[in-house]
């Protein structure tokens, strides 16, 4: 990990100067009904702050709380079901848990909401595309954000995996979406990237993307990957998403080896051992 790279969020920076350091792990927290691995779980406001505090307990150093599923085919939600959904939860979950919160949405409605509440980070899938106001809003609050790669929609972006070269192309859309954040006057040390897995990608491109992850720290910005459960790796495994834990933590144990600095992940318990081992074998 490199010896400059800060990431600041609202109150709270993470310094990966240490290159033996182990990634941070974001703790994936879904309140929908119709996401692709734990939807219809978390949808109680109280069962949502019980997992919250589950995988803070398990050493999770963001929880990443998302109330609009962005898996391929999902239909769209308004900014008012998506508050509706979120809300009650959210008010809870920053009451009561002391790490960092991100706030998986695209639209700058409910991302405002979120930072009055205090939310520290936007996770933003369409790498601030989607609403020409999201950018704005951050800037605002001085919050973090992940700018991530997808095109389209959830509706469209399975059909839009044509690339002429994968990585070139996802990088330079990815700088699209960074020239954004710092146009509306974010810093440089607020942003994130993540490429997109699973995003406008078959599963081949998500393996190529692996592969040749070390390519995504030429900005010079944290790196944030969530292979997690995903279809692709069902692909290989021929397992549906809750039997897939051993593919994730494998996953998690070689993202980490090449470089990343946050894996955004279900499984926080089973990732942190897997990380701890992958730490003493490289360090």
């Amino acid at each position: 990990m490199s010896a400059t790279i800060f990431w600041k969020v609202r109150k709270k920076t993470f310094d990966f100067s240490n290159a033996a350091s182990t990634p941070l792990i974001m703790g994936i927290l879904n309140l929908t009904p119709d996401s692709f691995s734990d939807g219809g779980q978390f949808l109680d406001s109280e069962k949502a702050l019980l997992r919250a505090l589950e995988l803070e307990k398990e050493g999770a150093d963001i929880i990443d709380v998302g109330a609009e599923s962005t898996r391929p085919g999902a239909i769209p939600v308004s900014a008012e079901e998506e508050c509706k959904r979120l809300m009650p939860a959210l008010d809870l979950i920053l009451k009561e848990v002391k790490i960092p919160i991100s706030l998986d949405t695209t639209k700058a409605k409910v991302a405002e909401l979120g930072l009055k509440k205090g939310v520290a980070i936007i996770n933003d899938v369409s790498g601030l595309k989607a609403d020409p106001e999201m950018a704005n809003v951050i800037q605002s609050y001085k919050a973090g954000v992940v700018v991530m790669h997808r095109r389209g929609t959830p509706e469209t972006m399975q059909q839009m995996t044509d690339y002429h070269d994968l990585v070139s192309d996802v990088l330079r859309e990815l700088e699209e979406s960074i020239r954004l954040a710092l146009a509306a006057g974010i810093s440089e040390e607020q942003i994130a990237i993540d490429p997109g897995l699973g995003f406008s990608k078959t599963a081949e491109q998500n393996f190529e993307i692996i592969r040749r992850i070390p390519e995504f720290l030429v900005f010079g910005r944290p790196v944030i990957v969530g292979a997690s459960r995903k279809s692709f790796l069902g692909k290989i495994t021929a397992k549906q998403p809750e039997e897939r834990i051993f593919a994730s933590t494998t996953m998690a144990a070689l993202l980490a080896e090449r470089g990343v600095h946050v894996l955004r992940v279900h499984d926080v318990s089973a990732t942190r051992d897997a990380l701890l081992v992958t730490k003493e074998i490289i360090r």
